[in-house]
């Protein structure tokens, strides 16, 4: 087992690519996080401060994740979250770093997204703390 990497389940997701495809598709710093579980230094993305009404997308495969009605600020460093939208992420038990935690997933592409954490805000009690570079958002229309 990897300290630093978790392993994964073999999963199949129905958006699959080649890592090559991936890796030409994606920023580097997306690819790391996305692909390779890799973690965002806290307080670097942008969406932090994103607060329009709209949609936080994966942007591995353009699924919708997260409204922003549920976005919320927990001090973290990491966009947060109280709820996915209905069917929109999966998770994983990640045992790296000589923890366990519970890993968020995207549930179309398998692309890491960040953890799960109980320590949320009410309605749910959960803290989605998610990497800004695994998501694009996508502002309401008018």
């Amino acid at each position: 087992m990897s300290l630093f990497r978790k392993e994964a389940p073999e999963a199949h997701y129905p958006v699959e690519k080649p890592d090559a495809e991936w890796r030409a598709e994606l920023p580097p710093d997306s690819y790391r996080v996305l692909r390779q579980h890799a973690t965002e230094r806290p307080g670097s993305s942008p969406l932090n401060a994103e607060k329009r009404p709209g949609t936080f997308l994966c942007a591995g495969c353009g699924q919708a994740l997260f409204d922003t009605a549920t976005k919320y600020e927990s001090g973290s460093g990491w966009p947060s979250f109280w709820a996915p939208k209905e069917g929109a992420v999966g998770t994983t038990t990640d045992r790296s770093l000589f923890m366990v935690r519970t890993e968020v997933h995207c549930a179309r592409c398998g692309g890491h997204l960040g953890h799960v954490f109980p320590d949320g805000p009410r309605p749910t009690g959960e803290r989605y703390c998610m990497n800004g570079v695994a998501m694009k958002f996508e502002p309401a229309s008018d």
